[in-house]
């Protein structure tokens, strides 16, 4: 009896024990740091590097996609921080939202040609 006893606390308390750790590692909502500037990009650019290193840890190849995604994902950091660095030196466009297409309405984009 005793033997049972403890085998079910030693469960219990490892089934604790994970519970908590998963809920320690798992990622929070990004908080911009104080002054920093286009929060998004530094908000993208820290989800990405948790991307990669998930990748990075996968146990299957998935057919060579992982890799390929695992590039892809290495990819958009570089441009994230191209992004960056054009913002420092183009900063009187920085804080300024680009401006909003109207949407497409299926319509053609140029005029049809005259017939006569």
């Amino acid at each position: 009896m005793r033997k049972r006893r403890s085998a079910v606390t030693v469960l219990v308390l490892g089934v604790v024990l994970g519970a908590s750790s998963l809920a320690f590692t798992q990622d929070k909502p990004a908080k911009p740091e104080r002054g920093e500037r286009h929060p998004q990009i530094h908000a993208a650019m820290r989800a990405l590097n948790v991307a990669a290193r998930h990748l990075e840890l996968a146990e299957h190849h998935f057919g060579g996609h992982r890799a390929k995604a695992l590039e892809l994902v290495k990819q958009a950091e570089g441009e994230l921080k191209q992004a960056l660095e054009y913002a420092r030196e183009h900063p009187e466009e920085g804080g300024k939202p680009a401006a909003r297409r109207a949407p497409a309405t299926g319509a053609p984009t140029t005029p049809a040609p005259k017939t006569q």
